[in-house]
């Protein structure tokens, strides 16, 4: 019978027991309420669910409640709720029992493969020793025949050149009697005496003569004993399988492994017959001592199909390995060591670091792991306005590095995931950020504040304190820290279009906003060189002056109103950087600018302060126009 038949007719008995059940406890809630089913026998049946027996169904009797709500000394009436969760219960006991009985037939499937793989080597190996021993019989038996034939042929030339000297003695005889029987009838006495002395003497001539009268040859063939060890040795090794030869492991194939294990196969090039196989692995580690003492601990498998899942592995991991075949005979010799991977672990995104701006959001992460990764996947999906996740995720596949730039749709949430990939399959996903495109949005980079300068944990609000730093702080050997200019640095906006941000002051502070390339001097003030333009607050005694620096220079302008909360325009496209004083939405000023790289938003103060900005909100009408 067919696996796949013995598989089907169980779970056909299963799902029949389920329906049954089903049927009986539609049966026992239909209750009208002055009449019940009197007492009987329920037709609810128990599943036997432990794993290590077969599936076994138990007739369970149950006696059903009285009008009157007596019990009958078996206490077994049931309330509805308690029976639906019996239900659900003996249906999840079920679900898994009829898991486990699949992953059964699977191995049992795989066995049977196996067994018929070793079955046909074995029958193509009989065939072989059968045609070779076939094959030799045929050569002894044509040498035979040829050795008959040659021995045949000798003794019959023998045989006639005997013939040929019996006829040439019977001749011979034959002309001596005539001759002396024409002597004696000769009636001239004178010629009889001249003739009967030569035939006299050549009749004493022949007589003297030896004929052999026996056979020059024997009658009989030999018979010498055939040699038949090699054939004996031949019918002897039928019976004896011989020693496998190496197996070879497969490279590995994309997606074989998870964190923590690997699907290993290999193959064998011959007709050997194999009972089982043994799988040898242990991590790779670098910088591992010379010292055998120190090595990796070598693991064991002992399967009998020609895979193998090893489990409980590390994340990220080399391993070597290598597989023996055994049969009655031996063991082959090992195979070739192979390396395999486990997949990576999940990266981590850097949301200090991460970008976004209505177009697009710039995700940055690290990898998390000791070895190199092939790429990274970021997956990505749209939030639906309940802030739940939508069905449709979208992949940015074959990232080569732990950044990259995604294009979205402007006025959307999205979550936000990344996933390492090597040839062992795709780590885990990492933890999931929410990214808005409702406006631009970056973090300030600590790493370029000046020493006077202090980061809020949000990292959107400077801070510039009164007292005095030592010496020692002032003194920084970073080529990325703001010496002079007291000032920080945004994320870069590396996404070409319209950018809009807001920084919140107030009256007593100096300060300069704008934006600044990413080879802007350190130790330059900002809007003094040809790589920054800023707008900037001075106090005199007499007035609010601002400046609009670039370079060094700024037109003369006068602002009556001072901006207590500035907004910043930055679009790249139109080469334009305004600013605006957002309560009286009143334009101040606007560089023509050509960006021949992408900036960083800048922000400096010139005396003690604080200064906050404002970002991931979405761009005003007056912006851009």
């Amino acid at each position: 019978m067919d696996l796949y038949e013995i598989r089907g007719g169980r779970l056909d008995v299963i799902a029949e027991e389920a329906e049954h059940q089903e049927l009986s406890r539609e049966s026992t809630t239909m209750a009208d309420g002055g009449a019940r089913a009197t007492r009987g026998v329920s037709t609810f049946q128990r599943f036997s669910a432990d794993t290590n027996e077969s599936l076994i169904f138990e007739p369970w009797e149950d006696s059903l409640p009285s009008p009157t709500g007596a019990q009958d000394g078996h206490d077994d009436v049931f309330k509805e709720g308690e029976t639906e969760s019996e239900i659900v219960t003996t249906r999840n006991r079920l679900q898994g029992k009829v898991a486990e009985m699949e992953n059964f037939a699977s191995h049992l499937e795989e066995i049977f493969l196996t067994v018929e793989e070793n079955f046909g080597r074995q029958e193509q190996h009989l065939e072989q020793h059968y045609n070779d021993v076939l094959q030799t019989l045929s050569q002894r038996y044509d040498d035979r025949a040829a050795g008959l034939e040659e021995e045949k042929k000798g003794k019959m030339e023998a045989l006639y050149k005997q013939l040929l000297a019996c006829g040439q003695a019977m001749d011979a005889s034959k002309e001596l009697i005539e001759t002396a029987q024409e002597v004696y009838r000769s009636q001239d006495k004178r010629l009889f005496l001249k003739a009967v002395m030569p035939t006299i003497k050549r009749i004493e001539e022949f007589a003297k003569e030896q004929v052999d009268l026996t056979l020059s040859t024997s009658l009989e063939f030999d018979t010498p004993l055939a040699d038949l060890s090699d054939v004996k040795t031949m019918m002897d090794s039928i019976n004896v399988v011989p020693a496998p030869s190496a197996p070879v492991i497969n490279p590995q194939m994309p997606n074989s492994a998870t964190q923590t294990s690997l699907r290993v196969c290999w193959s064998l090039f011959s007709d050997d017959t194999v009972e089982y196989y043994e799988l040898y692995y242990r991590p790779v580690l670098e910088d591992t001592p010379a010292d055998s003492t120190c090595a990796p601990h070598v693991s064991k498998v002992k399967v009998k199909e020609t895979h193998c899942a090893v489990t409980d592995l590390l994340p990220n991991a080399q391993y070597e390995l290598w597989v023996t075949a055994t049969n009655t005979t031996g063991i082959s010799p090992a195979s070739e060591k192979t390396l395999y991977m486990t997949v990576p672990s999940p990266p981590v995104i850097k949301q200090r670091e991460c970008t976004s701006c209505p177009e697009a959001a710039l995700i940055r992460w690290e990898s998390g792991n000791t070895n190199p990764v092939d790429s990274y996947t970021v997956e990505l999906s749209e939030m639906g306005t309940d802030g739940a996740e939508s069905g449709i995720a979208e992949s940015v596949v074959a990232v080569p590095t732990c950044q990259c730039l995604i294009q979205l749709q402007t006025g959307r949430r999205y979550l936000i995931s990344v996933r390492a990939v090597n040839i062992g399959g795709p780590s885990d996903r990492s933890d999931v950020i929410t990214v808005s495109t409702t406006g631009t949005f970056f973090y300030l980079l600590e790493d370029t504040a000046h020493p006077c300068l202090s980061i809020s944990e949000d990292g959107f609000t400077v801070f510039y304190g009164d007292e005095e730093l030592p010496i020692s702080a002032m003194a920084l050997d970073d080529n990325n820290t703001f010496t002079r200019c007291v000032a920080v640095l945004g994320d870069l906006i590396p996404v070409r279009g319209r950018h809009y941000w807001e920084v919140e002051v107030d009256d007593g502070t100096e300060f300069r906003i704008g934006v600044a390339a990413e080879d802007t001097e350190r130790n330059s003030y900002l809007g003094a060189n040809n790589t920054s333009w800023c707008m900037r607050h001075i106090l005199t005694p007499s007035r609010h002056k601002y400046e609009f620096l670039h370079n060094g220079w700024s037109p003369d302008l006068r602002i009556t109103v001072n901006p207590v909360r500035v907004g910043v325009a930055l679009d790249y496209e139109r080469g334009t950087l305004s600013f605006f004083n957002v309560d009286l939405e009143q334009h101040l000023h606007t560089f023509q600018c050509h960006f021949r790289n992408y900036v960083h938003p800048c922000f400096g103060l010139d005396n003690p302060g604080v200064l906050t900005v404002h970002n991931r909100i979405e761009a005003p009408e007056y912006s851009f126009i």
